[in-house]
């Protein structure tokens, strides 16, 4: 195993356990799935790594860093990828993996879309667009626009966001603001069709309820 980043000597030895466990994209995806949703009912969060241990739950931005984070630990890049909505809709944020040099992602989200990506895609284009179909409002919009080059969490000078107690909203807007690339023209926006009703239906089946 490959050495542990110095940017982890603040975490518990029982957190550490944690991450030492997550030793594929497969098990921490698995480890996501099985927090319920983080409804913020008490306003809104972006709970750190520790934060998400302690609270038991999570929303996506913060189960993508923590994915990102276990990746770390066991000696790949903690990155990050932000798929953007314009408008109403929300973006989602992603963890990024490479297995054989194809690149895969793992994600947490209450809804029966927008979830884990096999390691098959060539190209960070070609894994945002496998969620182009997915990512619709209720009136069957289609409203994913761009996706962001890959976020590295290693090159924040502070590791202090991986162990403290404060919301780590500054990440998620560096994050937002980082370079993002267009999937779609003006063009070929207005040209969309909207999903069909059975696929409406489909994007409002959840896992966890209120």
């Amino acid at each position: 195993m490959p050495k542990i980043p110095k940017a982890f000597k603040n975490f518990t030895k029982a957190e550490l356990a944690v991450f030492k466990r997550l030793n594929s994209p497969k098990k921490v995806q698995d480890f996501l799935d099985k927090l319920p949703i983080n409804f913020e009912e008490h306003g809104d969060t972006c709970y750190s790594p520790r934060q998400l241990l302690k609270q038991k739950k999570s929303h996506c931005s913060e189960g993508a860093i923590f994915a990102a984070t276990a990746f770390w630990y066991h000696g790949g890049k903690p990155m990050l990828m932000d798929l953007k909505a314009p408008g109403d809709d929300f973006d989602h944020v992603v963890a990024l993996f490479k297995v054989h040099g194809y690149w895969g992602a793992v994600s947490k989200t209450n809804h029966a879309v927008l979830r884990y990506r096999e390691p098959i895609y060539k190209t960070l284009r070609e894994l945002a667009l496998s969620y182009f179909h997915e990512y619709i409002m209720n009136n069957g919009k289609k409203t994913l626009r761009s996706f962001s080059a890959p976020f590295d969490l290693s090159k924040i000078k502070n590791s202090e966001w991986l162990t403290t107690d404060q919301q780590l909203w500054k990440i998620i807007e560096d994050l937002d603001e980082s370079k993002h690339y267009s999937l779609v023209s003006a063009a070929q926006a207005r040209g969309l069709r909207k999903a069909d009703a059975i696929e409406i239906k489909a994007g409002k089946l959840v896992e966890w309820k209120k």
